[in-house]
Formats: C-alpha cells, structure tokens, sequence
C-alpha cells in the first residue's frame, strides 16, 4: 500500500512538472557555468541558431538558449503571442532570481531584449544582432502601429495558403537572409515547420511593435551588431542612425557583406565582436 502511494505521489508531483513547464511560451536549454546570458533567436528560429555561439560562450557563461512557442518542437499559444513571450520571459528571469543577466537578440529577438529593458527591466548588457526597434516602419513608409492588425487580407491570405506556395515564399526569403545554401535550407526549414497562425499573428505582433520612442527609457548598455546586406553599408548605417536616434548611448559594428544571419555568414567575425562586447 505505500508503495501505490509513492507512486501516485512521483507521478503528481511529475504531471505538476509537466503542467508547469508547459504554462512557458517557451522551451529553454541550459549550458554552462558562470554570469547568466540569455539568448533569444529569431522569428521561426529554433535555439539552435545558436550553436556555434553557445559553443564558446558556455565556457565561460552559463547560456539560457530559448526556442519560442510555435517554433520548432514547442507548442503553439493563444494571441497575443509577443506580449506572453515577453512576460513569460521577466517571470523566467524572476524565478530564477537572476541579477542583471545580459541579453542577446537576433532579429525579432533584439526587438524583444529591447523591449524588455524599455519596460525599465533593469540588464548587465543588452547585444543586439541585426535587430531594429521598429520592423514595421522599416518595411512601411507611412507606418502606424494601430495598422498592424490580425483580421487582415493578407493574414488571411497567409493562413490560406498551400502548402507547397508557403515553401516556395519560405525559399525565397531564407535565400536572402544567409550567403550558403546550407544555411539558407536551415532557415527554410525553420520557417515551414512553424505553426502557421504562429507565423502570421506572431509576425502581426512584431510589425506591430514600435520603440523608438521608447529606447530613451533604455539604462543598460547596448551593443549592437548589424549586417549590411542587402542594400549596402551605407543604407544600413542610415536605417540605424534614424531608428535609434532616441538611444542616448550604444556602440555597433557593422559586418560589412553579411546577410541577416551573421552568426552564419561571418562566423569569427561575430564570435569576436561578441566576446569583445561582453569583455566591454
């Protein structure tokens, strides 16, 4: 008899487990030893975008890699998708009674690490790599946040779409986003394997979101690392002076012939820019 009471107790105390871990937005794996990092990948990214940089980094860190629900393996949420991550994110990091980790975003990751610190979280270092605190007004000239809703034509579209058309879309965006076909196969892969309503109002939620403004709330130093395709080192130098004009204070580099992925394009150069920041 209290060897059936044991096991019903292992398996409350599992299935409680099990039930916490998925009221997380996300998954997180953790590797090494030493002052907490964080780091947040992409839109449609896995953790694995990380590899390489977690290769080094944990020998000296310990690396928080997360993979964002709807992504790869992890389950899907209800809308509003970004703002969850989000707040799960500052719960996470409340939990674990970390003291100023630093944060490093790639993309819609920067956005988010940006984010976080707006909201007047307070971070060791943020580094943002080819990230801007306004995707929305980027890709819009005219530009409002209240213009990115979900009920849309084209998110409807999106939603609709076959399967074989969205791999076609996915293929042609992976290919301008990495210089190697591997790479860019990667990426594809990524994006197909997303959940679909994922993809399109998680995406909603990132054009959506608009700090400009609020990067002067912004208190923790901020690296960035920015690539320089497609447009050229000119082009992108421009995009960042206009768009984080309100940041009192940061450094960038510019990985001048690299794509989106500059973990990918330019290995050395970003694991040395990277390490350089953090030794800063």
């Amino acid at each position: 008899m209290k060897t059936i009471k044991n096991l019903l107790l292992t398996l409350l105390i599992l299935f409680s487990l099990s039930i916490a871990a998925q009221d997380k937005p996300f998954d997180v794996k953790v590797t090494g030893e030493g002052d907490p990092i964080l780091l947040f990948p992409g839109f449609t990214c896995t953790g694995d975008v990380w590899n390489e940089t977690v290769k080094e980094l944990a020998k000296t860190y310990e690396c928080h890699v997360f993979t964002f629900s709807g992504f790869g393996d992890v389950p899907a949420i209800e809308k509003p998708w970004l703002p969850k991550i989000k707040d799960g994110i500052i719960e996470y990091i409340s939990e674990k009674n970390f003291n100023n980790p630093t944060l490093i975003g790639h993309s819609l990751g920067g956005a988010l690490a940006l984010w976080m610190a707006a909201d007047g979280n307070s971070y060791k270092e943020l580094i943002i790599v080819d990230a801007l605190p306004s995707t929305g007004a980027l890709m819009m000239p005219d530009f409002k946040s209240e213009y990115m809703v979900y009920d849309s034509p084209y998110n409807k579209q999106l939603v609709a779409m076959g399967d074989a058309d969205f791999e076609a879309m996915a293929q042609q965006m992976a290919n301008s986003m990495a210089k190697e076909k591997s790479n860019q196969e990667t990426i594809k892969k990524w994006m197909i394997q997303a959940d679909r309503e994922t993809y399109v109002y998680g995406y909603t939620d990132l054009l959506k979101l608009d700090l400009r403004e609020d990067l002067a709330k912004i208190s923790s130093p901020v690296t960035i690392l920015a690539a320089t395709e497609p447009y050229g080192i000119d082009v992108a130098k421009s995009t960042y002076d206009i768009q984080y004009k309100a940041l009192a204070e940061y450094s960038i580099e510019f990985a001048n012939g690299s794509s989106h992925f500059i973990m990918y394009d330019q290995p050395q150069w970003f694991i040395e820019n990277l390490k350089k920041a953090l030794n800063n």
